[in-house]
């Protein structure tokens, strides 16, 4: 038997593509799927574009007769739309759940059938912001609090086939994530100008503070060698971590306020 086959979505840059060299590095055979197409050190590239259902499907059908076989799915395919919720139109609305949350589904049921057949691993790239809302980010946020509730119901159906789900929950990593972020037009009048401004700078400011995006590369090598994967892990600086075991422990005013002041609101 050859070296394990593991397809990452959104490998083009971020966190996909830092994914993509680490599995390679450990010895993995991997298949970097994006618009672009991009390849890196040790893995190829192939053109797939998740917002479109017949591009997935025909790219992994692809994958799997090249290779002869799929053993795990790393979906970190997503961007970040910015604005009040007031002022973000529904046509973009629906293009952030296209990508974050329909791009992510259709590449695991186009997956499946042979995850089934190697027992295989899915690794659902989700965010700190599917566990705590964020004010101006408020469709990226819904978009990964769906993943979440999908993921852990995936996870009970694919139980008795001894495929594992894990949702990977990063904080603030230094990537394109910040630069490629998209910002909704405000309505004439633009009432939430100052604290739009205040939370996406602050938010900016994190990130680019962020960690690097090797250290969550380790940890899904480490992951997807584990024999029981765990359902969640959280990713990334101590205090984000913190804020999602105090958002579970602390009555919701005293958490709400302080995460409104993390951001400056």
């Amino acid at each position: 038997m050859g070296s394990r086959v593991v397809l990452v979505t959104g490998a083009s840059a971020g966190i996909g593509r830092a994914c993509a060299q680490g599995l390679a590095a450990e010895g993995w055979t991997v298949v970097g799927a994006s618009r672009r197409g991009s390849s890196g050190e040790g893995w190829r590239g192939v053109r797939i574009d998740v917002d479109d259902e017949q591009h997935v499907t025909t790219g992994v059908a692809d994958v799997v007769s090249r290779e002869g076989r799929l053993d795990a799915l790393v979906a970190a395919a997503g961007w970040g739309l910015a604005g009040a919720v007031e002022d973000t139109t529904t046509e973009e609305a629906r293009a952030q759940f296209e990508t974050n949350f329909f791009g992510v589904d259709r590449a695991v049921r186009a997956a499946l059938p042979h995850l089934r057949q190697s027992r295989g691993r899915v690794v659902i790239v989700s965010s700190i912001g599917g566990v705590i809302g964020l004010p101006f980010q408020a469709y990226y946020s819904a978009s990964k609090f769906a993943l979440e509730g999908y993921a852990e119901a995936l996870a009970g159906e694919l139980r008795p086939f001894g495929v594992s789900v894990t949702l990977l929950e990063p904080g603030n990593f230094r990537t394109e994530f910040t630069e490629r972020r998209r910002e909704v037009t405000p309505r004439e009048g633009d009432a939430y100008r100052v604290a739009r401004s205040r939370a996406l700078e602050t938010m900016a400011r994190d990130e680019s503070g962020g960690a690097e995006p090797d250290v969550l590369a380790r940890r899904v090598v480490r992951l997807l060698a584990q024999r029981r994967p765990p359902l969640r892990v959280s990713v990334g600086p101590m205090d984000e971590r913190v804020g999602v075991l105090a958002k579970r422990l602390l009555p919701y005013r005293v958490f709400e306020r302080a995460s409104r002041k993390s951001l400056g609101l």
